[in-house]
C-alpha cells in the first residue's frame, strides 16, 4: 500500500480503512503484548485464571457470607463471576490502553503507522483474558446446573457493545496521558473506584429505585445487567437506561476517534 503523508491534511479527518491495511501490524501488536505479559512468568497463563479465581473467593467470603448480599435463585459464584467477566475486560483494556501510546514512544517516534493501531491492539489482546475467565464462567454453570435461557443469543451482540465502550474509554486515556501524565496515576484510581460502583458484586435490585439513576449513569451497569440478563434470566434495567448506555457508548467512540486524530499530529513531539 502507497502511504501519503501531507502537511495540509485535516486533524479532524478520520481514515478507518487505513486501520484495515495495516492489520498485519495490529495482530503482531496484539501477540506482542500477550508474549511479554506472561514471558518468564513461572506459571504463564496460568495467572490469567488465578486473579479472577482469587478476586471470586474475596467476593463470596466478603459479600456473600460477610454482607449476606443475596443473589435470588441464582447462586452466587455464578451471579459474581458473570459479572466480573464482563468487568475484567473493561477493567484490562482501560489499564493498558490508558498508558500505550507513552509505552510504545520508542516505536511512534522512529515510523508511521496509524497510532490508533495502539489502543486497538491491547482490545485485540484482551480478549485471551476474556477467553479464559469465561472458560471459569462455564465451569461454574456447570457445576451449579445453571442453564443459560433464550436470551442468550444476544450475547454476541452485548460482548460488541462491550467491546465498543471499552475501546472508546480506552482511546480516549491513552490520547489524555499524552498530554496529561497525570493520568497515568488516575487510571488505577478509577478502576478501583469503578470495581465497587459497577454492580458486580452485588444486584442492582438491593439499590432503592430513587437512586438507581446514578448508579447507571455508568453505562458499564447496564451491560453487566444485560450480561446477567442473557446468561441467567436476571430482568433488563428499564428501557431508558439501555437506550442511555447504548447511546453514551455511541458517542465516546466516535468522540475518542475525532479526539485522537487531533492529538495524533502531536504525539511524537509530546512524548
Amino acid at each position: 500500500m502507497k502511504t501519503v503523508i501531507e502537511a495540509g491534511q485535516s486533524k479532524w479527518k478520520v481514515n478507518l480503512r487505513e486501520i484495515f491495511y495495516y492489520r498485519d501490524l495490529l495482530w503482531m501488536l496484539a501477540y506482542r503484548d500477550f508474549k511479554i505479559r506472561y514471558a518468564q512468568t513461572v506459571l504463564g497463563i496460568v495467572w490469567a485464571v488465578i486473579q479472577p479465581v482469587f478476586t471470586l473467593l474475596i467476593f463470596i467470603f466478603v459479600f456473600n457470607k460477610a454482607a449476606k448480599i443475596d443473589s435470588g435463585s441464582i447462586p452466587y459464584p455464578v451471579f459474581a463471576m458473570t459479572g466480573m467477566w464482563a468487568w475484567s475486560y473493561l477493567s484490562y483494556v482501560i489499564t493498558q490502553a490508558g498508558q500505550s501510546i507513552i509505552n510504545a514512544q520508542q516505536l511512534v517516534t522512529k515510523i508511521y503507522f496509524p497510532r490508533l493501531l495502539i489502543p486497538f491492539s491491547k482490545c485485540l489482546a484482551g480478549l485471551i483474558d476474556f477467553s479464559i475467565t469465561f472458560v471459569i464462567l462455564l465451569i461454574l454453570l456447570i457445576s451449579y446446573h445453571v442453564v443459560p435461557p433464550l436470551q442468550i443469543i444476544a450475547l454476541p451482540f452485548i460482548i460488541f457493545i462491550l467491546i465498543l465502550l471499552s475501546l472508546s474509554a480506552g482511546i480516549w486515556l491513552s490520547a489524555l496521558t499524552i498530554r496529561f501524565r497525570d493520568f497515568q496515576y488516575i487510571i488505577p484510581f478509577l478502576v478501583q473506584i469503578g470495581l465497587y460502583i459497577t454492580p458486580i458484586a452485588y444486584p442492582t435490585s438491593l439499590i432503592p429505585s430513587e437512586y438507581k439513576w446514578i448508579v447507571y449513569l455508568n453505562p458499564m451497569a447496564v451491560l453487566v445487567d444485560a450480561f446477567r440478563w442473557s446468561l441467567l434470566n436476571i430482568p433488563l434495567p428499564e428501557k431508558q437506561y439501555l437506550l442511555y448506555s447504548l447511546s453514551i457508548t455511541v458517542l465516546l467512540f466516535v468522540s475518542s476517534i475525532f479526539y485522537f486524530r487531533k492529538t495524533e499530529s502531536r504525539i511524537a513531539d509530546i512524548i
